[in-house]
Protein backbone atom coordinates (compact mmCIF):
# COMPACT_ATOMS: atom_id res chain seq x y z
CA UNK A 1 0.00 0.00 0.00
CA UNK A 2 1.40 3.40 -0.99
CA UNK A 3 2.36 5.87 1.70
CA UNK A 4 -0.38 8.48 1.05
CA UNK A 5 -2.97 5.73 1.29
CA UNK A 6 -1.39 4.48 4.52
CA UNK A 7 -1.57 7.99 5.94
CA UNK A 8 -5.25 8.29 4.99
CA UNK A 9 -6.01 4.95 6.62
CA UNK A 10 -4.31 6.01 9.86
CA UNK A 11 -6.20 9.30 9.91
CA UNK A 12 -9.57 7.66 9.27
CA UNK A 13 -8.93 5.06 11.98
CA UNK A 14 -7.98 7.76 14.46
CA UNK A 15 -11.05 9.84 13.60
CA UNK A 16 -13.25 6.75 13.96
CA UNK A 17 -11.93 6.01 17.43
CA UNK A 18 -12.37 9.60 18.57
CA UNK A 19 -15.87 9.74 17.10
CA UNK A 20 -16.82 6.62 19.06
CA UNK A 21 -15.27 7.77 22.34
CA UNK A 22 -15.19 11.57 22.60
CA UNK A 23 -18.27 12.56 20.63
CA UNK A 24 -20.60 9.62 21.34
CA UNK A 25 -20.98 6.51 23.49
CA UNK A 26 -20.65 4.10 20.57
CA UNK A 27 -17.59 2.47 22.12
CA UNK A 28 -19.84 1.08 24.87
CA UNK A 29 -21.22 -1.34 22.29
CA UNK A 30 -17.89 -3.12 22.16
CA UNK A 31 -15.88 -2.53 25.35
CA UNK A 32 -16.31 -1.55 29.00
CA UNK A 33 -16.54 2.09 30.00
CA UNK A 34 -13.13 1.98 31.68
CA UNK A 35 -11.49 1.46 28.29
CA UNK A 36 -12.39 4.98 27.11
CA UNK A 37 -9.05 6.67 28.07
CA UNK A 38 -7.03 4.01 26.23
CA UNK A 39 -9.20 4.31 23.13
CA UNK A 40 -8.95 8.11 23.14
CA UNK A 41 -5.18 7.87 23.46
CA UNK A 42 -5.07 5.35 20.60
CA UNK A 43 -7.14 7.65 18.40
CA UNK A 44 -4.82 10.59 19.08
CA UNK A 45 -1.75 8.46 18.31
CA UNK A 46 -3.24 7.22 15.03
CA UNK A 47 -4.09 10.77 13.98
CA UNK A 48 -0.56 11.92 14.81
CA UNK A 49 1.00 9.03 12.90
CA UNK A 50 -1.26 9.66 9.91
CA UNK A 51 -0.44 13.36 9.88
CA UNK A 52 3.29 12.63 10.14
CA UNK A 53 3.11 10.07 7.36
CA UNK A 54 1.18 12.47 5.13
CA UNK A 55 3.61 15.31 5.80
CA UNK A 56 6.58 13.07 5.07
CA UNK A 57 5.08 11.84 1.79
CA UNK A 58 4.24 15.37 0.65
CA UNK A 59 7.73 16.62 1.49
CA UNK A 60 9.35 13.73 -0.37
CA UNK A 61 7.26 14.41 -3.48
CA UNK A 62 8.16 18.11 -3.39
CA UNK A 63 11.89 17.36 -3.12
CA UNK A 64 12.23 14.82 -5.90
CA UNK A 65 9.14 14.44 -8.11
CA UNK A 66 11.23 13.46 -11.14
CA UNK A 67 13.33 10.94 -9.24
CA UNK A 68 10.25 9.21 -7.87
CA UNK A 69 8.83 8.94 -11.37
CA UNK A 70 12.06 7.54 -12.84
CA UNK A 71 12.40 4.91 -10.14
CA UNK A 72 9.24 3.26 -11.32
CA UNK A 73 10.49 2.86 -14.90
CA UNK A 74 13.06 0.58 -16.56
CA UNK A 75 15.60 1.79 -19.16
CA UNK A 76 13.04 1.14 -21.92
CA UNK A 77 10.56 3.56 -20.32
CA UNK A 78 8.05 0.98 -19.07
CA UNK A 79 6.17 1.80 -15.87
CA UNK A 80 6.52 -0.90 -13.21
CA UNK A 81 4.55 0.91 -10.47
CA UNK A 82 1.92 -1.17 -8.77
CA UNK A 83 -1.12 -0.06 -6.85
CA UNK A 84 -1.99 -1.63 -3.52
CA UNK A 85 -3.45 -5.15 -3.58
CA UNK A 86 -7.23 -5.09 -3.61
CA UNK A 87 -7.41 -6.78 -0.20
CA UNK A 88 -5.53 -3.82 1.31
CA UNK A 89 -8.49 -1.59 0.53
CA UNK A 90 -10.61 -3.72 2.86
CA UNK A 91 -8.69 -2.14 5.74
CA UNK A 92 -10.72 1.00 5.14
CA UNK A 93 -13.99 -0.72 6.01
CA UNK A 94 -13.51 -0.82 9.82
CA UNK A 95 -12.37 2.81 9.87
CA UNK A 96 -15.27 4.00 7.72
CA UNK A 97 -17.78 1.95 9.68
CA UNK A 98 -16.91 3.76 12.92
CA UNK A 99 -17.43 7.10 11.19
CA UNK A 100 -20.57 6.40 9.17
CA UNK A 101 -22.12 3.10 10.27
CA UNK A 102 -21.26 1.62 13.65
CA UNK A 103 -21.91 -2.13 14.00
CA UNK A 104 -24.79 -2.82 16.38
CA UNK A 105 -24.35 -3.96 19.96
CA UNK A 106 -24.51 -7.64 20.86
CA UNK A 107 -27.96 -8.89 21.66
CA UNK A 108 -30.35 -11.83 21.39
CA UNK A 109 -28.38 -13.56 18.63
CA UNK A 110 -25.36 -13.87 20.93
CA UNK A 111 -27.33 -14.64 24.09
CA UNK A 112 -29.38 -17.40 22.45
CA UNK A 113 -26.25 -19.34 21.55
CA UNK A 114 -24.84 -19.80 25.00
CA UNK A 115 -25.95 -21.26 28.31
CA UNK A 116 -26.97 -18.59 30.82
CA UNK A 117 -24.15 -17.85 33.23
CA UNK A 118 -25.81 -16.04 36.07
CA UNK A 119 -23.70 -13.69 38.16
CA UNK A 120 -23.90 -15.48 41.49
CA UNK A 121 -21.97 -15.65 44.73
CA UNK A 122 -21.39 -19.31 45.48
CA UNK A 123 -22.52 -20.35 48.91
CA UNK A 124 -24.00 -16.97 49.88
CA UNK A 125 -26.56 -17.46 52.66
CA UNK A 126 -26.69 -14.05 54.32
CA UNK A 127 -28.91 -11.56 52.50
CA UNK A 128 -30.04 -8.12 53.60
CA UNK A 129 -33.79 -7.62 54.08
CA UNK A 130 -35.60 -6.51 50.94
CA UNK A 131 -37.13 -3.01 50.87
CA UNK A 132 -40.88 -2.87 51.45
CA UNK A 133 -41.70 -1.44 48.03
CA UNK A 134 -43.81 -2.88 45.25
CA UNK A 135 -42.84 -3.58 42.60
CA UNK A 136 -39.37 -4.26 43.94
CA UNK A 137 -36.63 -3.25 41.40
CA UNK A 138 -33.85 -5.84 41.12
CA UNK A 139 -31.09 -6.63 38.69
CA UNK A 140 -31.29 -9.97 36.92
CA UNK A 141 -28.29 -11.20 38.91
CA UNK A 142 -29.84 -10.12 42.23
CA UNK A 143 -33.10 -11.84 41.38
CA UNK A 144 -31.25 -15.04 40.44
CA UNK A 145 -29.24 -14.99 43.67
CA UNK A 146 -32.37 -14.49 45.74
CA UNK A 147 -34.19 -17.31 43.98
CA UNK A 148 -31.37 -19.84 44.17
CA UNK A 149 -29.49 -18.94 47.36
CA UNK A 150 -31.69 -16.97 49.77
CA UNK A 151 -32.94 -19.57 52.24
CA UNK A 152 -35.31 -17.05 53.82
CA UNK A 153 -37.27 -17.10 50.53
CA UNK A 154 -37.72 -13.36 50.69
CA UNK A 155 -38.84 -13.10 47.05
CA UNK A 156 -41.73 -15.53 47.51
CA UNK A 157 -44.95 -13.72 46.67
CA UNK A 158 -43.15 -10.41 46.03
CA UNK A 159 -43.82 -8.44 42.87
CA UNK A 160 -40.47 -7.57 41.34
CA UNK A 161 -39.41 -5.25 38.52
CA UNK A 162 -36.66 -6.40 36.15
CA UNK A 163 -35.26 -4.93 32.95
CA UNK A 164 -33.29 -6.30 30.01
CA UNK A 165 -33.66 -7.26 26.37
CA UNK A 166 -35.76 -10.01 24.86
CA UNK A 167 -34.17 -13.30 23.82
CA UNK A 168 -36.47 -15.94 22.28
CA UNK A 169 -36.60 -19.39 23.85
CA UNK A 170 -36.08 -21.94 21.11
CA UNK A 171 -38.36 -24.45 22.85
CA UNK A 172 -41.34 -22.10 22.61
CA UNK A 173 -41.87 -22.15 26.38
CA UNK A 174 -41.78 -18.46 27.28
CA UNK A 175 -38.81 -16.23 26.55
CA UNK A 176 -35.78 -14.79 28.30
CA UNK A 177 -35.15 -11.39 29.81
CA UNK A 178 -31.43 -10.99 29.25
CA UNK A 179 -28.39 -8.90 30.08
CA UNK A 180 -24.92 -9.32 28.60
CA UNK A 181 -22.00 -8.66 30.94
CA UNK A 182 -18.49 -7.79 29.74
CA UNK A 183 -15.24 -8.66 31.50
CA UNK A 184 -13.27 -6.61 29.01
CA UNK A 185 -14.83 -6.43 25.55
CA UNK A 186 -17.66 -7.84 23.46
CA UNK A 187 -15.61 -10.95 22.67
CA UNK A 188 -15.90 -12.23 26.27
CA UNK A 189 -19.56 -11.33 26.88
CA UNK A 190 -21.53 -13.62 29.20
CA UNK A 191 -25.27 -13.64 29.65
CA UNK A 192 -27.52 -13.59 32.67
CA UNK A 193 -31.11 -14.61 31.92
CA UNK A 194 -34.46 -14.80 33.64
CA UNK A 195 -37.10 -17.06 32.06
CA UNK A 196 -40.36 -15.14 31.54
CA UNK A 197 -43.70 -16.97 31.52
CA UNK A 198 -47.29 -15.96 30.90
CA UNK A 199 -46.81 -13.12 28.39
CA UNK A 200 -46.17 -13.35 24.66
CA UNK A 201 -42.60 -12.51 23.71
CA UNK A 202 -41.97 -9.06 22.24
CA UNK A 203 -39.67 -8.78 19.26
CA UNK A 204 -36.15 -10.09 19.86
CA UNK A 205 -33.66 -7.49 21.14
CA UNK A 206 -36.45 -5.22 22.40
CA UNK A 207 -35.56 -3.66 25.75
CA UNK A 208 -38.37 -4.10 28.26
CA UNK A 209 -39.21 -3.70 31.94
CA UNK A 210 -41.15 -6.65 33.34
CA UNK A 211 -43.13 -6.91 36.57
CA UNK A 212 -44.13 -10.25 38.01
CA UNK A 213 -43.60 -12.87 40.67
CA UNK A 214 -41.26 -15.83 40.93
CA UNK A 215 -42.35 -18.73 38.72
CA UNK A 216 -42.59 -21.78 41.02
CA UNK A 217 -40.17 -24.36 39.69
CA UNK A 218 -37.81 -26.33 41.91
CA UNK A 219 -37.22 -25.46 45.55
CA UNK A 220 -36.96 -21.75 46.28
CA UNK A 221 -33.69 -20.82 48.00
CA UNK A 222 -31.76 -23.71 46.43
CA UNK A 223 -29.91 -24.18 43.12
CA UNK A 224 -32.84 -26.29 41.87
CA UNK A 225 -35.07 -23.21 41.66
CA UNK A 226 -35.55 -21.73 38.20
CA UNK A 227 -34.69 -18.08 37.72
CA UNK A 228 -38.13 -17.57 36.24
CA UNK A 229 -40.85 -14.95 36.39
CA UNK A 230 -44.63 -15.10 35.95
CA UNK A 231 -45.05 -11.79 34.17
CA UNK A 232 -47.90 -9.38 34.85
CA UNK A 233 -46.82 -6.39 32.75
CA UNK A 234 -44.24 -5.83 30.03
CA UNK A 235 -43.28 -2.25 29.15
CA UNK A 236 -40.94 -1.26 26.35
CA UNK A 237 -38.03 0.94 27.45
CA UNK A 238 -35.03 2.59 25.81
CA UNK A 239 -31.73 0.72 25.71
CA UNK A 240 -29.40 2.05 28.43
CA UNK A 241 -26.36 3.93 27.15
CA UNK A 242 -24.22 1.22 28.74
CA UNK A 243 -26.23 -1.90 28.03
CA UNK A 244 -23.43 -4.28 29.02
CA UNK A 245 -24.13 -3.96 32.73
CA UNK A 246 -26.64 -5.73 34.94
CA UNK A 247 -28.12 -2.51 36.23
CA UNK A 248 -31.41 -1.96 38.06
CA UNK A 249 -34.45 -0.89 36.04
CA UNK A 250 -34.51 2.83 35.31
CA UNK A 251 -38.26 3.08 35.18
CA UNK A 252 -40.41 5.61 37.03
CA UNK A 253 -43.68 4.25 38.28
Amino acid sequence: MRRPVQALLLVLSGLGLLQATLFSDLFLRYVKEGMRPLLVASGVVLLALGAAEGWSSAARLRRAPAADGASARDPHGHDHGHGPPWVAWLLFLPALSLLFWAPPALGAYTASRETPQAVTVTGQDDFDPLPAVSPLPLTLGDFTRRVQQDRSRAVQGRTVLLAGFVTPDGSGDGWYLTRLILNCCAADAQSVKVHVHGVAAPKADTWVAVTGTWHPSGTLGTPSAEAGLDARTVERIARPSNGYTDGPPLVTR
